[in-house]
């Protein structure tokens, strides 16, 4: 046999062998899957089947806010929290058989029971009587399309009465507070059952009890505490409680930004403006639970960060002060005659080079039983405005200058005006051929007419009438805008008022415009127009923020992320010669004879200047009855020192008394007290490094709680 003809043998051998090597390999294949799929398949399906991932969010502490010498003003006191994490598949019957359980363990109020929550509880342990509360004909008009199926739930609340839902006990009204507190919220997620007062023998109990309790936990909760006992406290706002949740009318709002309906969340001022930086990161778990919902494992996805730090601009210790200064002053002038109206008073004092605000603050008398009670009204001094009377005058003599209706050194003649149809107009007194820093420290109401009836094209004669051009409103409020008067004065805070522009354009009310009893302003604005002319005319934006600090529980105050810059808001369009020309009225108010201010500056070493004011006003506060009643408003507006001003400050005291024959001076005596304080304070704070020692004492506060 040739070589070639073997080869032609040897060739169908082997392919016969790899074809049964590729038979064999595909049919251990098919074996291996039918045993996978015959055998054991319905092994791996209720295996894939049991597990299920669920994401969950946690809560954080909220971040902390501190004043800029770093005393905590908001804080965050630890609460031992009872909590209860429901699965997708737990019953009513279940947790009712757990809350009452915990009703033998716990306290509770029961006070927020609402009648639903009554009627529901009602329904669910009186089956039969609930059962009995549905008709046949209910049931048949249902079957014939006539009413839907759920509707039937709300016809068995609507037939429980008043006599039915007496049946429970007060031990049951124990099990309903904690059910409902159980039933709230989404699956999965732990519901705070009880985080106030929670004793060592409860906390202790439970942890030793868990096992018998399916879903209940014990955890560390906390609550905002408040180391100044209220202080600043309508502009610090404040946060719904975890029973409140999220609040109804932003429930979108805050679902579609990861929330959960039980995260508690700022509501109002500095809590609601900078709620993205003081709610933090929540901690993210993975839950694996079987096809019936149970958790069955646990998995750490990202760890929680608390909420970011605040460190505002004021000055707590400086805020106490100009508190008690408010209340005690305020007190006194009460008990005035004429005073029946005087409720209120406020003041704000900033930096007049960067904007930051050092004290806000407002005090406002209440009758709370009969009994009279000061309560805390910062939030005022933004939201509330009142005529200014003479403290707006620095405004009107800049006015006049940019216009040309003065000049600096111009002498007008203050003198009585009688005006056809007008009752006359005049000053608190005569003072005869003066000029611009005359009128500024004297006061002279006569002075600026004058210069209100220049801008408007009048000629003033003696009982005669005073047509006026209306376009002088809109120039005086154009640059009185420069000021911050009658606009927003852009504080990094909500709701914020602008004040009243009077909409009647007659020549009088022009002359009342220009001392300040037309149209009205907050204390805030005040501030804002005082710091303008105190820096050579920079309006800065007001600032309540002064960092953002990253949390740091090992060294207590964390790196700042963001540290809040002045903003010029915008420079007042006048000469910078004009500005210091008024400047130089504003000292002489405080520091030569014959000034309003001078008798209660008089030897202050800080060197200040500021104008006074009073408006003949009419009263629109909270007693109806006396609505529009003539009335007087007292302000005071300064800066110190006045050759390198390093704060600037307003007083307004609202309705001060209702008679000329019984006016007092509470706004020059408030803002000789402030002031004299501030220098006071900020001397000894220096001394003792007091921004210094309290860094320590956080972190020594903090290392402390480490090492627990």
């Amino acid at each position: 046999m040739t070589n070639q003809t073997k080869k032609k043998k040897t060739l169908p051998l082997r392919l016969n062998i790899l074809f049964l090597l590729i038979f064999l390999a595909f049919s251990a294949m098919i074996f291996r899957l039918g045993l996978l799929q015959i055998v054991y398949g319905e092994d791996y399906k209720e295996e894939v089947e049991k597990k299920e991932e669920v994401n969950v969010s946690t809560s954080v502490p909220r971040g902390k806010i501190y004043d800029r010498n770093y005393n905590a003003v908001v804080d965050n006191k630890p609460l031992n929290a009872i909590t209860y994490t429901r699965s997708a598949s737990t019953s009513q019957e279940e947790r009712l058989k757990v809350a009452r359980k915990l009703a033998e363990i716990i306290e509770l109020d029961t006070k927020k029971i609402t009648e639903r929550d009554k009627k529901d509880y009602w329904i669910v342990t009186r089956p039969e009587k609930a059962e009995a509360k549905i008709t046949k004909e209910d049931l048949q008009n249902v079957e014939d399309g006539k009413m839907k199926e759920e509707d039937l739930y709300q016809l068995q609340l609507n037939r429980i009465t008043a006599e039915e839902l007496a049946e429970i006990t007060d031990e049951e009204l124990k099990v309903l507070a904690i059910k409902s507190k159980m039933d709230s919220g989404y699956a999965l997620t732990p519901q705070i059952i009880k985080n106030d007062n929670v004793t060592n023998e409860e906390y202790a109990y439970i942890s030793e009890h868990l096992e018998d309790l399916p879903g209940v936990d014990i955890t560390t909760d906390w609550q905002r505490q408040y180391p100044y006992q209220g202080m600043l406290q309508t502009l610090l706002g404040s946060t719904t409680d975890a029973n409140e949740g999220l609040p109804q009318d932003q429930l979108d709002y805050y679902l579609a930004r990861g929330y959960s309906r039980n995260d508690r969340v700022g509501v109002s001022y500095l809590e609601y403006q900078y709620e993205d930086v003081l709610q933090g990161q929540k901690e993210k778990i993975r839950n694996i639970t079987d096809k019936e919902g149970n958790i069955i494992d646990t998995e750490m996805i990202s760890e929680g960060e608390a909420g970011k730090d605040l460190v505002l601009t004021i000055d707590m210790e400086l805020q106490q002060e100009v508190e008690a200064i408010i209340t005690d002053e305020l007190l006194a002038a009460k008990k005035k005659s004429g005073t029946q109206l005087l409720d209120r008073a406020f003041v704000v004092m900033m930096n007049p080079q960067n904007g930051e605000l050092l004290s806000m603050a407002g005090k406002q008398i209440v009758n709370e039983d009969g009994e009279r009670k000061v309560e805390d009204f910062a939030l005022g001094a933004m939201t509330s405005s009142y005529t200014m009377g003479s403290a707006v005058k620095g405004a009107t003599v800049l006015t006049g200058y940019q216009t040309g209706a003065i000049q600096p050194e111009s002498v007008l003649l203050d003198e009585p005006l009688y005006i056809k149809g007008s009752p006359v107009k005049k000053s608190y007194q005569t003072m005869g051929y003066i000029n611009d820093l005359t009128a500024l420290q004297r006061s002279s109401n006569v002075y600026m007419f004058k210069t209100a009836i220049e801008m408007g094209n009048g000629e003033y004669r003696r009982n005669k009438s005073l047509p006026l051009e209306t376009k002088a409103f809109s120039t005086f409020r154009n640059y009185f805008s420069q000021f911050g008067l009658g606009v927003k004065t852009g504080i990094d805070l909500p709701n914020e008022a602008k004040g009243f522009k009077g909409k009647d354009y007659t020549p009088g009310l022009l002359l009342d415009f220009s001392i300040g009893q037309y149209d009205t302003y907050t204390p805030l604005q005040m501030a804002q127009y005082v710091s303008t002319i105190a820096n050579e005319g920079y309006r800065m934006q007001p600032q309540i923020v002064k960092e953002i600090r990253e949390p740091d529980p090992q060294e207590g105050i964390g790196p700042v992320i963001k540290s809040v810059q002045p903003e010029v808001l915008n420079k007042v369009d006048m000469k910078a010669s004009y500005v210091k020309r008024v400047q130089e009225g504003f000292r002489r108010v405080m520091q030569e004879k014959r000034g309003t201010a001078y008798g209660y500056f008089m030897g202050a070493d800080y060197n200040p200047a500021g104008k006074t004011g009073t408006a003949q006003a009419f009263y629109d506060g909270p007693n109806e009855d006396k609505f529009l009643t003539p009335t007087y408003n007292l302000t005071l507006v300064g800066y110190a020192p006045f050759n390198n001003p390093e704060v600037a400050f307003a007083v307004v005291v609202p309705w001060a008394y209702e008679n000329a024959s019984d006016s007092h001076p509470i706004n020059n005596q408030i803002g000789r007290r402030i002031m004299d304080k501030y220098f006071e304070l900020n001397e000894k704070q220096e001394e003792e490094g007091l921004k210094n020692e309290n860094i320590e004492k956080i972190q020594e506060e903090a290392e402390g709680t480490t090492e627990e």
